[in-house]
C-alpha cells in the first residue's frame, strides 16, 4: 500500500487559526477602545478641575479686594456678607469671571432651586472662555459653590464641577477654607 502524504491545512486546523487571528485583533481593538474612553475621561476631569480651581480664586480675590478697600463693610461683602448675597451661607451660586458687574467683578448668581439647578457652562466659541453668556454654545458642565461659615474669620468654600458622560455622571469637588486676614 502507499501511503499517500497531503500537504495543507485541515479544516480543523484552519478554524483554530482563524479564530486565534480574531482574538488578537479583538483584544488590540479592545485596548485602543479602553485608551480613548480613559483620555476622554482624563480630558473631561482636567477641565473640571480648572473651572472648580478658578471659582476658588474668583472668590478669593473678591475677598482681598475688599479687604483692600476701605468702602467695603466686611470681607464678604458682595459674596456672603448678608442673606441678600448670592452666595450666602446655605445657598448654592454660580460665578461668571466673564461677564462682570459695572465695577468689574464677576457675576455672582445665586441658583434657583438649591444643588442641582445651576446653569450649564457655556463655551466661547472664539476664545475658549467657560461663562454664561447667551450666544456661547452648551457644554456637558456645570459649576456649584457653596459656602459654610466656619466662624467669624472663617468660611469653607466647595466647587462641585458635575459632569455627565454617556450614562455615567462625574463630579469633582474642591474645598478650601478662607480667612478673614484683616
Amino acid at each position: 500500500m502507499k501511503n499517500k502524504h497531503h500537504s495543507g491545512f485541515t479544516l480543523v486546523e484552519t478554524l483554530v487559526a482563524i479564530s486565534v487571528l480574531l482574538l488578537s485583533v479583538t483584544g488590540a481593538f479592545s485596548a485602543a477602545r479602553n485608551g480613548i474612553i480613559s483620555a476622554t475621561y482624563s480630558k473631561d476631569q482636567v477641565i473640571a478641575f480648572y473651572l472648580a480651581a478658578e471659582a476658588v480664586e474668583e472668590i478669593r480675590n473678591i475677598r482681598d479686594t475688599n479687604g483692600l478697600n476701605p468702602s467695603h463693610p466686611g470681607w464678604l461683602t458682595g459674596i456672603a456678607a448678608q442673606a441678600s448675597d448670592p452666595c450666602y451661607f446655605g445657598k448654592v451660586c454660580t460665578i461668571d469671571i466673564v461677564n462682570t458687574d459695572v465695577n468689574g467683578n464677576p457675576t455672582i448668581a445665586t441658583c434657583s432651586g438649591g444643588s442641582g439647578t445651576c446653569p450649564v457652562l457655556k463655551l466661547d466659541p472664539t476664545y475658549g472662555f467657560y461663562g454664561y453668556s447667551a450666544g456661547w454654545k452648551d457644554t456637558i458642565f456645570n459649576r456649584e459653590i457653596k459656602l459654610k461659615q466656619i466662624n467669624a474669620d472663617e468660611v469653607s468654600i466647595l466647587v462641585s464641577v458635575i459632569w455627565k458622560k454617556g450614562v455615567v455622571n462625574r463630579t469633582f469637588n474642591i474645598r478650601e477654607n478662607i480667612f478673614n486676614w484683616q
